[in-house]
Order: structure tokens, then sequence, then C-alpha cells
């Protein structure tokens, strides 16, 4: 229906136009008075009808005829209009007036094809109102048609016939017009295909070269932008700046015309900023790996510094070789040098050094570690001017890991690979420090590096004292020492100052000496403990000279004397004397490479030994002497050891001069102590010696038991005294190996107890009473010890001088076997006195302890010159105790 009423529209718009006789007779202007004069549209539109009718009514067309054909476009219209108004709402028929309104006049005012007018009314569905529109402007036309028609109605009429006329010629004409059209057309087809061929080919030319000068401008763009995608995905941050700022400022004004060079331009600062973010990204990715791999780097560059020092020992061996030809002190050099390497060494490779080196020992830091992000990221912040930002940032991460490089572990204490970690670590990180302070300018300062170096030092300094405190075992102190010297000579090669690692140094070899102090103590213990304290016998020549290289002694008596021999000391002389030595050798190797003098060196190792000799030696050696269980044998021969052990301290300076090199003038004045020390502990073994002597005799002397009572004496001498005198004449004979002066000196202080003790005997205040037959059953006794101490059981004694130990009881006894009282009270006070070291207060309480004994007598039983006797010793005892008086009082004067 509704392509029905589309053609009813354009066939009635059609024979509108036709019925137009004469189109050019109109002036164009008023054909088409809104366009150009240039343009003539083909196809008229039906405003351009309505005018052209209103010409035809003008210049003499039929009124009616041009009434009639208005009629039939009027009833198509209708007729469209009727059909379509059922299926049109009326609710937008107000909607679309405005519309249809500007429709009609675009029909009316532009000779456009009618097809967009028509497309337009059908596709709003408001077709009925437009009908209705257009009906009310017919008619309007119609009645000014037919108000023109009733004005011009004649000359119409004229025209008509005139047009009448002509129309045959007209359908003659146009039939040939047709047919010359037809063979025309005909016969320009090839020529108008050729034509819109060319004209194609000329649009693509056209559009090729067009193409082509775009490509041309726009490919150095895209392969730049290419380009900087490519080195971004290289990781060539650098790089790709430069080539991001060629793109912005050189290309990309090129082609700005383009869409894609907007898009690009907007996306430059995001690529800055990925850039900036990605060399970020890789400088953190750089921070964690390179705290993953200080301690690979701290480990070469130490081991470098030590294959270097190394090699420097070499050369000056070599040249001390050459220099000295004594071959025992190259070899203690050299084991010395062996001792003294952390990490272990052959002799082969120390030789080799000069010829054999291992690739990686040649690697620095640069070549182990790839400082390339530092570098990109450093000069990309620098282009983009944040140079001080990346300096900041870069400075805190390191201050941040320097202080986890300086944190130990809990345990570092335990294991000599926990102090290696440790170091290594440190010396990684400064090793890349220096790397970069090299390598960049201004990253990293020396000023940033002196701070870093003062506030590690600090922390190395407080942890190495701190957990070398927890070590006790002296092998794993000297290497740790080993190792925090070549620690310093490390980090001093990379300029850094470790004098107070040194000084640390100093403080931990006193506790290295503390630790030895311990050690020996427990080394000198189990030596005096398993020491059988009897004189060395050798059985061979073999044993013969390995004690004679161990120990310093010269005898030429015992040389001469045949298989087996005996060496006045036991064997722990040499045993204590070789560990002495030892203890001097590990004090030395805590001093080597401490870049400390000869004369330093000797000195610290001479107090060391001083130490270890008054303080462990002799306290071990006290302590072993007051043990119980120790005989009269056995401290007999720890005073011989001593005297031995004295005379080799001249030989213990001598080999510690030649050890530390100290020799000539440059010797310290510091001397080795042994000597007092081992005097000291002599006197405290003689004194032992003493008191064990003395108690002995004790012993003996409790057993006495005298009956003070006794009448008459037995004729012999008390068994307990024969048996202590037997006793003191084999311990006597035992001190033939001891000095003289030792021997003596025991001897007389026996005899001087001996005597206080039996005088003791006789003053003591539990006796009450003393008869005469006691008292020469006593003097029985003293004559027993007056003929001991008359055998000199210990010889080089004055004449008399042991004798006088019993001289007092001697003349306290014959002035009562005697009783000589006469004698004595005349001569007292007189140094020709018979009885001059009797004193009156001693005569005076045995005189009353007999007096005590006697009274139990019956005076009327007693014999005449019993009675005497009393009677003299009454009187003896006030005449004694007068002169006590009497003494008494001059003192008060």
């Amino acid at each position: 229906m509704k392509g029905e009423i589309q053609k009813d529209v354009f066939g009635a718009c059609g024979k509108a136009l036709e019925c137009r006789p004469n189109f050019d007779s109109v002036p164009r202007t008023e054909r088409h008075p809104t366009t150009s004069a240039s343009v003539n549209p083909p196809v008229p539109p039906l405003l351009h009808t309505w005018r052209e009718v209103t010409r035809l009514s003008e210049t003499s067309f039929s009124n009616m005829a041009a009434s009639n054909h208005w009629k039939k476009i009027s009833a198509a219209v209708k007729f469209v209009s009727k059909d379509a108004a059922a299926s049109q709402e009326r609710a937008r028929l107000e909607a679309i007036e405005a519309q249809h309104e500007l429709l009609v006049n675009e029909i009316e005012a532009t000779d456009a094809p009618l097809g967009p007018v028509c497309r337009a009314v059908y596709d709003n569905e408001g077709h009925e109102t437009f009908l209705e529109k257009l009906n009310t402007r017919i008619r309007s036309h119609d009645r000014d048609i037919e108000r023109m028609c009733n004005h011009h109605y004649q000359g119409f009429i004229d025209s008509i016939t005139e047009l009448l006329k002509v129309r045959s010629e007209a359908v003659k004409l146009q039939s040939l017009v047709t047919e010359s059209n037809a063979a025309l057309q005909e016969s320009s087809k090839e020529l108008v295909k050729k034509s819109e061929e060319l004209l194609q080919c000329r649009r693509i030319q056209k559009n090729i070269t067009s193409a082509t000068e775009s490509l041309t401008l726009c490919l150095p763009v895209l392969e730049m932008y290419i380009k900087l995608k490519e080195q971004m995905d290289q990781k060539r941050y650098y790089p790709a700046l430069k080539t991001l700022e060629q793109l912005e400022h050189t290309y990309l004004p090129r082609v700005s015309r383009y869409r894609f060079s907007k898009i690009m331009a907007d996306a430059i600062p995001r690529l800055r900023e990925s850039i900036k973010d990605a060399s970020m990204s890789d400088l953190k990715d750089f921070l964690e790996s390179i705290r993953k791999h200080s301690e690979r780097i701290g480990e070469h560059a130490m081991s470098h510094a030590l294959k270097q020092k190394d090699l420097d020992r070499v050369l000056v061996r070599k040249y001390l070789m050459k220099k000295s030809g004594n071959k025992k002190v190259q070899e203690e050099k050299k084991d010395t040098e062996e001792e003294t390497n952390p990490f272990g060494s052959e002799d082969g490779e120390e030789d080799d050094d000069d010829d054999d080196e291992d690739e990686d020992e040649e690697r620095s830091a640069q070549d182990m570690i790839d400082f390339s992000p530092v570098y990109r990221c450093m000069h990309i912040y620098s282009v983009l001017g944040a140079r001080e930002q990346f300096e900041n940032y870069y400075r805190k991460q390191r201050r941040k890991q320097a202080r986890l490089a300086l944190q130990p572990q809990s345990n570092m204490h335990e294991t000599l690979q926990g102090y290696k970690s440790y170091f290594h670590q440190i010396i990684g990180f400064f090793v890349v420090e220096d790397t970069v302070m090299n390598t960049t300018q201004g990253l990293v300062s020396r000023q940033f590096m002196d701070e870093l170096w003062d506030m590690a030092l600090s922390k190395i300094i407080a942890v190495l004292r701190t957990h070398s405190a927890y070590c006790t075992d002296a092998t794993l102190m000297l290497e740790i020492k080993n190792l925090i010297v070549l620690f310093s000579d490390t980090l001093a090669g990379y300029g850094f100052p470790v004098s107070q690692l040194y000084d640390l140094l100093m403080e931990i070899r006193d506790q290295y000496n503390e630790i030895l102090m311990k050690r020996w103590l427990q080394i000198f213990r189990e030596i005096l403990e398993s020491d059988t304290c009897a004189p060395l016998y050798v059985t061979d020549k073999e044993e013969y000279s390995e004690i004679i290289r161990s120990f310093p002694y010269q005898d030429e008596a015992l040389e001469k004397e045949d298989f087996p021999k005996r060496f006045p000391f036991s064997g722990s002389v040499p045993q204590v004397y070789k560990q002495i030595k030892e203890f001097a050798y590990a004090c030395i190797k805590f001093s080597e490479d401490l870049n400390l003098s000869h004369t330093e060196i000797d000195d610290m190792v001479r107090k060391s030994t001083n130490l270890l000799l008054t303080r462990t030696l002799s306290g071990c050696l006290t302590s072993h002497i007051k043990k119980q269980t120790l005989g009269m044998a056995e401290l007999v021969q720890i005073s011989i050891n001593t005297t031995h052990l004295e005379t080799a301290c001249v030989y213990l300076e001598d080999f510690i001069s030649n050890m530390t090199g100290a020799v000539g003038d440059s010797v310290h004045t510091a001397r080795l102590q042994g000597t007092n020390t081992f005097k000291d502990t002599r006197q405290e073994a003689e004194s032992q010696i003493y008191t064990k002597l003395n108690t002995k005799i004790d012993e003996f002397l409790d057993l006495a038991c005298y009956n003070w009572t006794l009448q008459e004496p037995r004729g012999h001498a008390s068994g307990y005294l024969m048996d202590l005198i037997a006793f003191l004449q084999s311990t006597f004979a035992v001190f033939t190996n001891l000095p003289g002066k030792v021997a003596q000196t025991a001897c007389m202080s026996a005899c001087k107890h001996l005597a206080s003790s039996l005088m003791t005997f006789l003053l003591d205040n539990e006796v009450r009473q003393v008869s005469m037959g006691a008292l020469q059953q006593f003097n029985l006794d003293v004559i027993q010890c007056e003929q001991f101490v008359d055998s000199e059981p210990v010889p080089g004694f004055k004449d008399g001088a042991l004798q006088m130990t019993f001289v007092e009881l001697r003349q306290l006894l014959d002035l009562f076997m005697a009783w000589d009282w006469s004698l004595y009270l005349s001569d007292y006070g007189q140094e020709r006195n018979k009885y001059v070291r009797v004193h009156p207060s001693t005569a005076i309480t045995i005189l009353e302890k007999m007096r005590e004994a006697d009274k139990k007598k019956n005076l009327f039983s007693l014999k005449k010159n019993e009675r005497d006797r009393r009677k003299l010793l009454d009187a003896v005892l006030k005449q004694l105790r007068q002169l006590v008086n009497g003494g008494s009082n001059r003192i008060q004067e």
C-alpha cells in the first residue's frame, strides 16, 4: 500500500512537471531563487513545478489545463493521505506540524530531488497531517492560479492554441531527439566506461600518492616509537629516554595534523613515568640482589687481600732465607705463617703464587656485579631533573642495608663461620659503596662514606667485644683475631681507617691471655696430678736425648753414668718447661700482624708469661703443695723441681728473646719473674715440709705415755721416742737431694719442735706430780735425742749448732739430776752460770710438781736424807720465788 501511494505521488508530480511548456523562458533566478546560478539540478522539485505552472499561466497556458493537473495531484495526494491518515496517531500531529511546514517550505524553496522529503515524511509516519498541510498549500496556490488565470485567460487561450500547433512539431522533434540521444548513448557507452575507468585510476593514483607521502612522513615517527618500545622491553631505559626526547621534539611536530600524533604526545608523560618507575624498580631489584651477594663480594675481597698478604709474606721469607742460614728459624717462621692463615694454605700454593693465579681472583666488584641499574637510574633521574630525589633514596636505602649488615646472628660466637659471614657482609657492603663512589659523580660522597664507616665501626667494635666475650676456646679466639686482622687489612686497602680495630685487638688479646691462662691452668693441674714426685729415670739414650732437648739441663757426671740414669727432678719439670714455651708460642701467635714492634711483642709475651708463672703456675703449685695426701718425699721432690725450674728461667728469657726477635739493645727491660715465683713456691714447699715434719713428730709424741710418778727408771728410752728418731733418720736421708740449707733448716726445725714438745710435757698443767724416777726416765729420752743430733742426721751444721736445740732441756735435767741448787743460785744472772738457760719459773714449776709427789709419802716414814731433801726443796722454792719476784720488781722499776 505504501509503495502504491509513493507511485501515485511521484506520478502526480511527474504529470505536473510535464505541463511546463517552456522552462527556459523563465529566468534562472526565478526558477532557483535559493541556489547559485551555476547549479542546474537534473530533476526539478515540486515547488519548481508550482512555479512553472504559475509562469505557464502567465504565458498563456490554459488555466483549466493547469487546474486539472493540480487536481490530479491533489487527488493522488488525497488518496495517499486518506490511506496514511488511518495509520497515524493523532497525538503526534501537533508535534510534527512544524516539521511538515519546514518540509513544505523546503519543497517550495529547493530544486533538489523530492526523495529525501518523501522519505522524511514516511519515516515520521505523519503523512496524513503532511497531506493535509500539502492540500492546504495546494488550495492556496489554486486560488492564486485561478486568480492569475482569470486575469490572463485570453492570453492563456492563445498560448494554448499556439502550443497545440507546435505540439506536432514538438512530438517529431522529441522523437528525433530521442533517437539521437539513444544513438549517442549507445556510441558513448564505451567512452563513458573508459572515462569512468580513467577517473577511477586517477583517483587511485592520487590516493596512492597521498598515502605514500603520508607514510613517508609517518614512518619515521612509527619507527622511532617501535624503537622506543623495543628499548623499554630490553630495559635500555636511558636510550629509551633519549629516543622519547627525539620523538617528542623532532618527529611528532612533523605529523601533528594526524590524530595518532596527539595520542602519542599524550602518552609521552606516561612513558616518562613508566621509564622512571621501571628504572627505580630495577634499582630496587639491584639493592635487593646486592644485599644477597654482598657476602660473596666480601669473601672475594678478603680472599684477594689474603693472597696479597701471603705473597708479601713469601717474599719476606725468601729474603730472610737468603739472609739467614738458620734453618730452624726459617722453619719456625714458615710454621707460624701457615698457622696464621685462617683459610689454610699449602706450601706448594705459596711457592707457585707468582706463576699460577686464578682468574677469579683478578675479578673486581664491577666484574662480579652489574652496576648498570644504578648508573641507568641515576642518568634517568638526572635527565628528568630528579637527581636529588634519587640520591636521597639511594643513600637512605643503603643506610638501612648497612644496619642490616651490621646486625650479627645471635649465635655468631659459636663458630668461626659466623664471624666470616659477618665480616663478608660488611666488606661486601663497603666494597660496593667504594665502587659506586669511584664510578659515579656525587652519588656516594666521601663524607657519606665516612659517616657510614663511623657508624659501622662503632657497631662492629661493640659486636666483636660482646661476642668475643662468649668465646672460651683459645684456638677459635686466635682464628677470630686472624679474621679481624684480615678484615682490617682488606678495608684498609680501600682507604678506611681501622686503627680502632687494632685497639680492639689489644682488648681481645687480654681476653685471649685469660683463656690461655685457664687452659694452661688445667694443663698444669694434669701434669702435677700425674707426676709421681720421684726422680726421673731413663733407660736408653733416646729417652735421655729427648729429656735433654725438652729441658735445659747439663750434668757431666750424669752423662758419664751408665743407663739407667736418674735425673734429680721428676717428669713434671720438662713437661712444665715445655708448656711454658708452648704458652709463649701461643702468645706470640696472637701478636702477629698487629703492626707491633719486636720490643712491643717481646714486652707483651713477657708480661703474659709472667702472669702465667706468678698466677697460674704458682697457684697450681701452691694448691698441689697444700694437698694433705702429699708426703714428705713428694714435698722434697717438689722443692727440688722448683730449684731446677728456677734455673731454667734464664733459658726461657733467651727463648722468648729469640722468638720475638728482640735481641741486642732492643730487649725490653722487663724480665721474667719466674725466679721469684719458683723461690716462693719452694719456700712454700719447704714450709710444708717443716709443717709436715712437725706434724709427724706430733703424731709420734701423741703416742707418749709417761708415768710421772715412776719411782725408778726403766733403764732405756721410751719406745715412741725410738720410733720417732728412726723416722727422722729415714726422713733426713731423703733430704740429701735438697739444698743443704733446706735440709739443715728442716732438721733444725724438727729438733727445735721436738725439744719444745718435750719441754711442754714437763710443764704441762695437767701433770700435777713429777717424781724423780720419772725425771730420770725422761732424761733417758732426752739423752737419746741428744745422741740423734750428735749423729749429724744432716751434714753441714756447725759444731754444736744442732745440739743447741736441746741445751735448755739438758741444763734443766742436769740441774735436777745433780740437785746443784747452790751453784745455780749463786751463779744466777752470770754468764759463767752452768745452768744459764734454766729459768727460775721453769724450775719452780717442776719443783712444785715434785713436792706434790712427795706429799703422798708419810713424813715420819721418810728417811733422814729425804727429809733434808724436802727441806732443801722448800728452801730452794723460796729462793727461786724471790728471784722471780725480784726480776719482776726490777722490770717494774
